[in-house]
């Protein structure tokens, strides 16, 4: 066993318990007999692994199952300051670990500044299907807690809750209630045991929840949290055998890598989605076709944009009267496709048209939608020189800026106080700008100076 560094944060852990040395090995002997290992610690071992020493890997996990108990909650090796073991069955289980960590830092207000340092990767590992179906397997831990059908709806009801409260009034308050839930709810489901169609359900389920969460997560521009919570998503989809899901997942980093100007990743990204989805229905591949458009139009690749957004527009109209939107791709989504295929592609002009029937389509619910599209079509208007119209629309968006928390929302204030700066004679525009120091924080207005 190699020596490390003291293991100050098992140290943590075990203050936390109230345990002795004695109590603490007592209790990890007694999940070995309970799992058919046979261990005889004492207070002498539990010294050696606060010095550093690190114990065998079937040993950790005891550590964890024990420590878990004690403190009502899950415990994981990295809380514990220990290596997560290598081995098959172990990589399966460290998905759940992985995802009760990342949820934990997004929970706590005082880590969240710690998000923010992940930038995008345009390296980023992207488990391929074959790699991530079945993959879970270990997820079974065949602890006396059974869940069924009801926990299944649970998830699937909050999921929608917080994708409604995100639409409707943007993500920064939602996207910590996601995390919580998924800490303290999601993932001792995960680790539950269930008949085969329930795990896969709860798996599928959590991935949505993952995916919803990464979402977010964009759009406080917290890129590299959304890659971590998109990542997940795919690997849970893959292990719940959730053909949807996990291609959504995959257009969403799409939309996340074409948003920053990684154009080419972007494409890949979409590519993959439309080959993991061979027998998509019209709804689905209107959904992904539009982003392939996208992402191509930027890649500056005419020819493969025009031919993804007719391909788009054909499946949309065969969709439209079958049921509700496939997430929330209607046609106001993919007039926003064909904004922006047609502004990437040098139409400016018919990339503002379809942009306002985007608006004019868009439903009442998708508040945050509507103000950072506001914005963007606003600052194109103004492109074009038509700063009345700019204003105009500017002025639609400030409307519902107040009820939205939304880090895109932001973005798109601060752009429009930079934008108006150099027309303030105009009076129009000096409306605007004394309407917007009111409604929007003066750090926004200053920082766009």
């Amino acid at each position: 066993m190699a020596k490390r560094e003291p293991n100050t944060a098992l140290g943590r852990l075990l203050t936390e318990s109230r345990w002795t040395h004695r109590q603490f090995a007592r209790a990890v002997n007694r999940i070995g007999t309970e799992t058919g290992i046979p261990l005889r610690y004492d207070e002498s071992a539990v010294s050696h692994w606060l010095t550093g020493t690190v114990p065998r890997s079937p040993v950790r996990a005891c550590i964890l199952e024990a420590l878990s108990r004690r403190l009502g909650r899950p415990v994981t090796h990295v809380e514990t300051g220990l290596p997560v073991p290598r081995d098959r069955f172990a990589q399966a289980a460290d998905t759940v670990e992985e995802v009760i960590d990342l949820g934990r830092l997004d929970m706590d207000p005082s880590r969240r500044s710690v998000l923010g340092v992940g930038l995008f990767s345009v390296a980023v590992t992207i488990p391929g299907w074959p790699d991530v179906v079945g993959r879970a397997e270990a997820v079974r831990s065949g602890r006396a807690t059974r869940i069924g059908r009801n926990e299944v709806d649970t998830i699937v009801a909050m999921t929608e809750r917080i994708s409604e409260l995100d639409d409707e009034f943007g993500g920064r308050h939602a996207r910590p209630m996601a995390a919580s839930f998924m800490v303290n709810t999601v993932a001792p489901y995960l680790r539950a045991a269930a008949s085969e169609e329930v795990r896969r359900a709860i798996l599928s389920a959590a991935s949505d929840l993952l995916y919803l969460t990464g979402f977010m997560a964009v759009d406080e521009g917290l890129h590299g949290l959304a890659q971590r919570y998109y990542v997940k998503a795919l690997e849970l989809a893959g292990a719940a055998e959730d053909h949807l899901t996990y291609c959504t997942t995959l257009r969403g980093m799409s939309v996340q890598a074409v948003d920053l100007r990684h154009a080419a990743k972007a494409r890949e990204l979409a590519d993959a989605a439309a080959a993991a989805s061979p027998q998509a229905g019209p709804r689905m591949l209107a959904f992904i076709s539009g982003q392939q458009a996208h992402a191509a139009a930027q890649t500056g690749d005419r020819t493969d944009a025009l031919r993804h957004i007719r391909a788009a527009e054909a499946a949309m109209d065969r969709a439209e009267s079958r049921g509700r939107a496939f997430g929330s791709y209607d046609p106001s989504s993919l007039n926003y496709h064909i904004s922006q295929v047609r502004y990437e592609l040098g139409d400016k002009a018919g990339a503002i048209d379809a942009m306002q029937r985007a608006d004019q389509l868009r439903p009442s619910l998708f508040r945050r939608t509507r103000v950072e599209r506001r914005g963007l079509l606003a600052e194109r208007q103004l492109e074009l020189g038509h700063l009345e119209a700019a204003c105009t629309t500017w002025h639609q968006a400030l409307d519902d800026y107040p009820k939205v928390q939304s880090g895109r929302a932001d973005n798109r204030m601060r752009a429009m106080a930079g934008l108006l700066r150099p027309h303030l004679k105009n009076a129009t525009a000096r409306d605007l700008h004394d309407r917007a120091r009111a409604v929007i924080p003066s750090s926004a207005v200053a920082s766009a100076g």
